[in-house]
C-alpha cells in the first residue's frame, strides 16, 4: 500500500523543529511597544494623553538632571503653532504628556518634535548614543471633562500611584518636582497661583486654550494632592 505524502508543516509538527507549536517564536515582551497602527481623527482642539516609553538600556529618568534638562528643552519649545504641551510627568522608563492640537497632522508632527527634543536630552544627560524610545508613543484622546480630569489626576500624581504599587503604602502628599504639578493651578486646597519650589525656575509648559482643559473639567472637582490614581 503506498504510503500518504506528508505535506511540509505535517513533517515540522511530527519531526518537533520549527513550525506551529505552542511558545514557538520569540518571547513576547511583558509591556510590548506600540507598533506602527493607523492613529484615529483628532477633533481640533481635542486634548490627549500621550505617553512615551524608554528602552530597558536607559537610565531612570527621574534623575535630577534629566529633570533639568528635558525641562529646560521643553520650556523653548512648549508649543509649536497648533501643538502644545500642557502638563508632564517623569517616571523611571516613561513620561506623560497632556497636549492640545489643532488636528491629526498637528499632533504628529507635534509628536515628532517632542519625541526628538526627549530623546536627545535623554543622550545628552547619560552621555550616551543611539535609539531612545521604545516603539511609537502611545495616545488616548480625552473628549469628555471626566476624561480629562481623570487624566490630569493621572499623570500630574502618577509617582503617587507608582509608589503605592511598589512600596503598597500610600506615598507622602507632596508635589511631584519631576513634572508640571509645581505650576498646576487645579489643585484643592492650595493656592492655584503659586510654584512650590522645586527642579524647575521656569514654567516648563504652555497655557491649555481649549474649553476642556480650562473650565470643562473643574465640573468634577478640583484635584486633591492625595489622591492616589486608581488606587480603591
Amino acid at each position: 500500500m503506498k504510503s500518504k505524502q506528508r505535506t511540509f508543516d505535517e513533517l515540522r509538527l511530527h519531526t518537533g523543529h520549527g513550525g506551529p507549536r505552542i511558545g514557538a517564536g520569540r518571547p513576547a515582551a511583558r509591556r510590548p511597544p506600540v507598533h506602527h497602527v493607523r492613529r484615529p481623527a483628532v477633533p481640533r482642539g481635542c486634548p490627549a494623553h500621550v505617553t512615551l516609553r524608554v528602552r530597558p538600556d536607559v537610565p531612570s529618568l527621574r534623575s535630577k538632571r534629566f529633570v533639568k534638562e528635558f525641562g529646560r528643552s521643553l520650556a523653548r519649545s512648549c508649543e509649536r503653532g497648533e501643538f502644545r504641551v500642557v502638563e508632564f510627568s517623569i517616571q523611571r522608563d516613561h513620561a506623560h504628556f497632556i497636549v492640545e492640537s489643532a488636528g491629526k497632522v498637528a499632533l504628529g508632527r507635534g509628536m515628532k518634535s517632542l519625541g526628538a527634543r526627549f530623546a536627545r536630552a535623554v543622550n545628552r544627560t547619560f552621555e550616551r548614543s543611539g535609539p531612545v524610545l521604545f516603539g511609537r508613543y502611545h495616545l488616548h484622546l480625552l473628549k469628555t471633562p471626566r476624561e480629562v480630569r481623570n487624566a490630569l489626576a493621572y499623570v500630574l500624581l502618577n509617582a503617587r500611584k507608582h509608589f503605592l504599587s511598589r512600596r503598597g503604602v500610600a506615598p507622602p502628599t507632596v508635589v511631584d518636582h519631576a513634572s508640571s504639578a509645581p505650576w498646576f493651578r487645579g489643585w484643592k486646597g492650595r493656592r492655584s497661583d503659586r510654584a512650590g519650589p522645586g527642579l524647575l525656575r521656569a514654567r516648563p509648559t504652555a497655557e491649555p486654550r481649549s474649553w476642556l482643559l480650562t473650565k470643562g473639567w473643574r465640573r468634577h472637582g478640583l484635584i486633591d494632592p492625595a489622591e492616589v490614581p486608581g488606587a480603591r
